[in-house]
């Protein structure tokens, strides 16, 4: 049986240090559920350990959420559309936004509905994806000011998540700066500044970060622990939350090297290329029954160091296992790591199973006194605004 793995313990583990980063700094935070696709135990189990800010990019997700946890504090992390607005409008408490038009459609639903939407001001700051030019901040705001039904929560930005530009201290100062000019402008508090995500996390972890920068989205590091700065793994979390456990549908010892000519007939390329294999070499391949369609191979990691994922077709991965078997044999797994690419597709297909580690019986049977509270990042800046 191939299935994926969600370690709820290990989960557990990297939330409790991460809110132990948030809580030092401090900021508030959002748990980033995306890379879930909705998926209900593990969305479920981060309610049982004390999870209530949850950010998604997807309506579908959102509505999955609210149907598990009813209570919850819901961002809405992609900009809105005009087509989606309304529904942005009902099922988010927060959204990201960047458009007037987009905003004004936001401010009638919300009006509709007798209620007031909160957003977030998103900044261009050199990572080339979603933001208003600085230049165009003030007269901006001004006219989002003028909306009833729209309270402006904050002004955030989104870095390193397209161009790969590495996050660095003067773009969140500059975030400050922008703050500190709307307020002395408009003579208002804007009591957010939504600038962090997994990718700031080492600049947080160096002391570096602005303490304006005061709320985080985290999503990638709590579910695969990644350094996406320097590589590897953050201090302290765990890598091996999620795994991908596939079954070996054939194992025998065969040539490592093709005799005949090769092409490039295949319209996948090789996971992993060994060039010190010889003409003839020999040695065991196991075929596992999980292959491009079910996710991203070349984001697999074999756990044991001596596999080697040889190349995959649609349906098929074939891994090199070394001189010796170790004992594997047909209906044993191979465990993998697996990235964020490789996560989200097989989150998001329907052909490998997604089981949560121990089950939820068993995580309701910790103590309520040793659960996070990653409470709701706008009631928590209300607070702290009021002290």
């Amino acid at each position: 049986m191939n299935r994926i793995t969600i370690n709820l313990h290990r989960l557990r583990h990297n939330l409790k240090r991460i809110k132990q980063w948030m809580d030092a700094h401090p900021a508030t935070w959002t748990v980033v559920t995306k890379v879930l696709c909705g998926h209900a135990d593990t969305l479920r189990a981060l309610q049982l350990l004390g999870v209530r800010s949850m950010g998604d990019s997807r309506l579908a997700n959102l509505k999955a959420i609210e149907k598990i946890i009813p209570d919850f504090e819901s961002w809405y992390l992609r900009v809105s559309d005009l087509s989606s607005a309304n529904e942005v409008a009902t099922l988010a408490d927060v959204s990201l936004n960047s458009e007037i038009e987009v905003i004004r459609i936001l401010n009638e639903e919300a009006k509709r509905q007798d209620k007031v939407h909160r957003i977030i001001i998103m900044i261009e700051l050199g990572d080339l994806r979603e933001g208003i030019l600085p230049g165009s901040l003030v007269r901006f705001y001004e006219r989002v000011f003028e909306l009833p039904n729209i309270e402006v929560l904050g002004i955030g930005a989104n870095l390193g998540c397209l161009a790969g530009a590495v996050p660095n201290v003067d773009q969140f100062t500059q975030l400050a700066l922008y703050r500190e000019l709307l307020e002395l402008k408009f003579q208002r508090k804007i009591p957010m500044i939504s600038g962090g995500s997994s990718s700031v996390l080492p600049l947080l972890l160096d002391g570096k970060l602005p303490k304006a920068i005061n709320h985080f989205r985290i999503g990638e590091a709590i579910f695969l622990g990644t350094d996406l700065v320097n590589g590897g793994t953050l201090p302290g979390l765990r890598d091996d939350v999620v795994l991908l456990e596939a079954e070996i549908a054939e194992i025998k010892e065969k040539g490592l090297v093709p005799l005949s000519e090769t092409a490039s007939m295949t319209p996948f390329e090789s996971a992993d290329t060994e060039e010190d294999l010889s003409p003839g070499q020999r040695g065991y391949r196991a075929l596992i029954s999980v292959g491009q369609l079910d996710t991203d191979i070349a984001g697999l990691t074999p756990v044991d160091p001596e596999h080697r994922i040889a190349g995959a077709s649609s349906d098929i991965t074939v891994v090199n296992l070394g001189s010796d078997a170790g004992g594997l044999k047909v209906g044993d797994s191979i465990k993998f790591q697996v990235n964020y690419s490789a996560m989200l597709h097989l989150m998001i297909g329907k052909y490998v199973a997604k089981v949560v580690t121990p089950s939820l019986s068993e995580l309701e049977d910790i103590p309520k006194a040793e659960m996070l509270e990653v409470e709701p990042a706008v009631e928590m800046i209300g607070e702290q605004e009021s002290q």
